[in-house]
């Protein structure tokens, strides 16, 4: 299922906008739907090795050789 949304965009960020729509060969929708899925994976990307992190410490991971120790 899609769902349709409207933008407004200042005239300078849309003429930029075309330009590289233009100049890439590819569509504004392909564009927008890939930058926004990129905005949206940065911040859980950004909190996955805070997880990690806390998790290999409860398991006793706490330095580089240990998880080479515990991968191999």
């Amino acid at each position: 299922m899609r769902t349709l949304r409207s933008v407004s965009l200042p005239e300078r960020l849309a003429a930029e906008f075309s330009r590289l729509a233009a100049r890439t060969g590819r569509s504004k929708t392909d564009i927008v739907k890939d930058s926004l899925g990129l905005y949206l994976w940065e911040p859980r990307s950004r909190a996955v090795p805070k997880r990690l992190m806390r998790r290999a410490k409860r398991t006793g991971v706490t330095a580089e050789d240990d998880v080479f120790r515990a991968v191999l």
